[in-house]
């Protein structure tokens, strides 16, 4: 059973940065693609950004520029840096876990709040 587990979120200022971090375990990570979504209040979860086990990511056009994904195989972690926060980038974000087999169901972390103050 996959288990993620997301670190790293809090209060910034707009103009500022974070870094989320997730943790995977329970199955091999490198048949995983790995994402980050957010919801912010009233809204439907989107996504924010994907990498592939061999390091090809996709980002949201809303965070292009702004924000990075990156895997590390050994360590089995994704991290999602996140530069020039906007007000706009609040909200819950989760870590999700997709077989590239497609294999059903995929997993997702517990999440974790980023607030950006203006």
């Amino acid at each position: 059973q996959v288990q993620l587990v997301e670190s790293g979120g809090g209060l910034v200022q707009r103009g500022g940065s974070l870094a989320l971090s997730c943790a995977f375990s329970g199955s091999t990570f490198a048949f995983y693609a790995m994402g980050w979504y957010r919801q912010a209040p009233g809204q439907q979860r989107e996504l924010v950004a994907t990498i592939r086990p061999g390091g090809s990511t996709n980002f949201a056009d809303s965070v292009k520029g702004r924000f990075t994904i990156s895997r590390d195989n050994p360590k089995t972690t994704v991290v999602l840096q996140m530069n020039n926060l906007k007000p706009d980038d609040t909200g819950v974000y989760y870590c999700n876990a997709e077989s590239i087999f497609g294999i059903r169901p995929s997993y997702w972390g517990q999440g974790t709040q980023v607030t950006v103050s203006s």
